[in-house]
């Protein structure tokens, strides 16, 4: 049965915190009296003021425990019951309004328990409302009950003094058996998760990473909600155990519980009409409405959950949206779309810059013995329509996914890839490089698309958004050896000529290198890439080998402009002496977005075990060394890949290859603008998008004109500030 307990009336609105969790010399409102930064004096109502209030059908246990400002007004209070010490600022004969609310300053029709209210603020129609600590200008309008507990954490992933450890709240993210999971904090960043959840092995890195956690908030029970100022709160349920910053908005929320909602005047969140939000912590400028069910979770910033999506112990990265469909146990990295009612993510980990479509089912649902399967995908992910895929699986950077039932897990580490499932003739079959042969105008598109909507108020740790980067790069090279083993092994089992292990590199660069055509009509034939007997056909091969290079060679000439640019590096010996020394390509780890070299992570984990980096503000500081050493970091690695991709030695990197790959750059910017306009144009020809429009000028009110499309012509015009930069570039070496 349920157990209601009676005490004392007189009791009520005070004893917030037990006393065996109050310091000596302290009472239960020293922490209250710490989190009240208002800055405003109170003192005791007179007689003629609590007569007022009286008259007006108010009530309190204790009149001497109301506390107010000296500029308050006691007409401005009508029907509410005080229990407990509340403590108001002014109350001034004004009208507050927002967004076509307009209501009149004053506390009227509720019931407030322990409570410090600031100056004008509105509250009419809140039922029940206790332990809140409340800002200036704010509005609160007919709300059924807002609460605080003396054990609130706030979405904190801590204990309260006399807790136990079971009741502590950790959100399993990247797989369904909580062997990733994480406590989340306010503040965290994706990075953070993503290391947390990756060394598993290293128990003494992960009890660190519990330490740094529980450092970041003391164990003292007592401590307020709080409601920042001018943030207006209607038509809400339950908000219990929240701390809400400036300038959020709330209006018809079903139940806010144990949530942080960071807001502020230039980053303001929104909740709305239907949501329910538990254990979770939203970042600054977010918008959640429509019916959203987010339980045991994290949002960063500028991150959207809209039309009844489901986010469950989650972390949704920053400039996010997910829209009607349901995510469970995934570490999402930055600018990550999701759209359709139908699409289901669960057991991943996404690394950003990535799309989900309608009928997209990534997610494990124990397809195997156990709840234990995951998937890892790189930046650019992108499975097409009504996939479906088997966990594990992994997949290399800006992967394209077309629509199909994939039998069988799958490893596929080569970039910019279209994989298809071949079910007429059962087999897997992989298209490197399809972005630049088919689709540039997307691929360009979205990298410029993602910097726009980048609207973080603090940027000091970089997120890479380039299609082209430490981390592409270095996955393209990988495969660039894959292409000359399987080229090796094809051609010899189509000639019958065989080829030793030893020999297959070798082999396999001459045949693209010297005879491409030779490979013509061979079936080329990948290993491993997935769990099944059949077969896995790598199409296009020499194609994708020669872009490849080409763009690896682009990548690090673009590189070296910026360096020239930055410097400024006046002559070509100047550069020689600037360039690096012994350019090393290492390689990259992806940590939320931000891409750092391998070897400093791996010093970073050494810091944090030796304790030299002692918590999260130094795990963070640690982002921004990085953030600001990216440029130079780059720099070494697009210069040691452009060395290896054209075979030199820094020794043998003379001014007249510089100025050859110079001008080569050109050319290759003048394929990827052509590529853009081509791959649009492409849907401005096929008769059957036309078909839809029974006029050329219907077609062009609704889509608009190719030739005023404004990403091509913009494209259009860097291309031609490319070349004029280019020939700036090869003048300076001149000298």
């Amino acid at each position: 049965m349920n157990i209601i307990t009676k005490k004392a009336i007189s009791s009520l609105g005070y004893g917030f915190i037990a006393k065996e969790f109050i310091p000596k010399g302290k009472n239960e409102y020293y922490l209250r009296n710490i989190q009240n930064r208002s800055g405003i004096r109170y003192r005791k109502l007179t007689q003629v003021e609590i007569k007022l209030l009286e008259k007006n059908d108010n009530s309190s246990d204790n009149w001497n425990k109301v506390l107010v400002s000296d500029a308050f007004d006691p007409t401005l209070v009508k029907r509410c019951s005080f229990f407990g010490l509340v403590r108001i600022g002014k109350l001034e004969p004004y009208f507050h309004e927002f967004n076509n609310l307009h209501m009149p300053v004053g506390l009227y029709n509720s019931t407030i328990i322990s409570c410090d209210i600031g100056d004008n603020v509105v509250i009419d129609n809140v039922n029940f409302m206790s332990h809140y600590i409340i800002g200036n200008d704010v509005m609160l309008v007919n709300i059924n009950e807002l609460a605080t507990t003396d054990h609130s954490k706030f979405g904190n992933g801590v204990l309260k003094e006399g807790e136990k450890e079971s009741v502590r709240i950790w959100m399993e993210i990247c797989n369904e058996n909580a062997g990733r999971s994480v406590l989340p904090f306010n503040e965290m960043q994706t990075g953070d998760a993503w290391l947390w959840s990756k060394y598993r092995n290293d128990e003494k890195l992960l009890q660190k990473f519990k330490e740094f956690t529980d450092k970041k908030f003391d164990t003292k029970r007592g401590y307020y909600g709080k409601i920042g100022d001018r943030t207006v709160i209607k038509n809400c349920k339950i908000i219990k155990d929240a701390w809400i910053g400036t300038d959020a908005y709330l209006k018809g929320a079903n139940k806010i519980k144990n949530i942080t909602v960071n807001s502020s005047p230039e980053a303001k969140s929104q909740i709305g009409e239907g949501c329910e939000l538990v254990n979770g912590i939203v970042g600054f400028g977010c918008r959640i409405f429509y019916g959203v069910k987010a339980v045991r979770f994290m949002m960063g910033s500028n991150s959207q959950l809209k039309y009844g999506a489901r986010l469950i112990n989650s972390y949704l990265g920053d400039n996010s949206t997910i829209s009607c469909c349901e995510v469970l146990n995934s570490l999402i990295f930055p600018a990550h779309e999701q759209h359709h009612n139908n699409s289901f993510l669960c057991a991943a980990t996404v690394l950003g810059q990535s799309n989900m479509a309608a009928g997209a089912t990534i997610g494990s649902n124990h397809n195997s013995r156990g709840a234990d399967g995951e998937i890892i995908a790189g930046r650019g992910f992108w499975p097409g329509l009504c996939v479906s895929l088997k966990h594990n699986s992994k997949f290399a950077s800006f992967t394209l996914i077309a629509k199909g039932d994939f039998p069988a897990e799958m490893n596929i580490p080569i970039p910019f890839s279209l994989i298809s499932n071949e079910v007429s003739k059962d087999k897997l079959v992989i298209m490197p490089g399809y972005w630049f042969m088919h689709n540039m105008y997307a691929l360009a598109r979205n990298a410029g698309k993602y910097i726009s909507r980048d609207k973080r108020l603090d940027k000091t740790q970089v997120i890479e958004y380039d299609f082209l980067a430490p981390d592409s790069v270095n996955e393209m090279f990988d495969s660039l050896l894959l292409f000359k083993k399987y080229a090796a092994k094809a051609w010899s089992r189509k000639t019958g000529k065989p080829v030793a292990d030893k020999d297959l590199l070798k082999k396999g660069e001459w045949l693209l290198e010297n005879t491409p055509e030779a490979l013509a009509g061979i079936e080329i034939l990948a290993e491993g890439f997935e769990n099944s007997s059949r077969k896995t056909q790598l199409i296009k091969v020499p194609e994708a080998y020669r872009l490849f290079k080409e763009l690896i060679s682009y990548y690090g000439i673009t590189q070296l402009i910026r360096f020239i640019e930055s410097g400024p590096v006046e002559n070509w010996s100047k550069l020689l002496s600037r360039l690096p020394k012994e350019p090393v390509r290492t390689g990259w780890k992806n940590i939320g977005g931000q891409l750092i070299p391998e070897p400093a992570v791996q010093s970073l984990v050494r810091a944090i075990r030796s304790g030299k980096i002692s918590d999260w503000e130094g795990v963070h500081a640690f982002y921004q060394k990085e953030s600001a050493a990216y440029p130079a970091k780059k720099l070494q690695q697009a210069f040691a890949a452009l060395l290896e991709v054209q075979q030199l030695s820094r020794g043998k990197f003379t001014r007249k290859i510089f100025t050859r790959l110079l001008e080569q750059s050109i050319h290759t910017r003048e394929w990827i603008t052509r590529g853009i306009h081509e791959s649009r144009a492409k849907d401005y020809q096929n008769p059957f998008r036309k078909m839809v429009y029974d006029t050329q000028e219907e077609m062009d009110k609704v889509i608009g004109k190719l030739q005023d499309n404004p990403f091509i012509l913009q494209q259009q015009e860097a291309f031609n500030n490319y070349r004029a930069r280019v020939q700036a570039v090869l003048q300076r070496m001149a000298g």
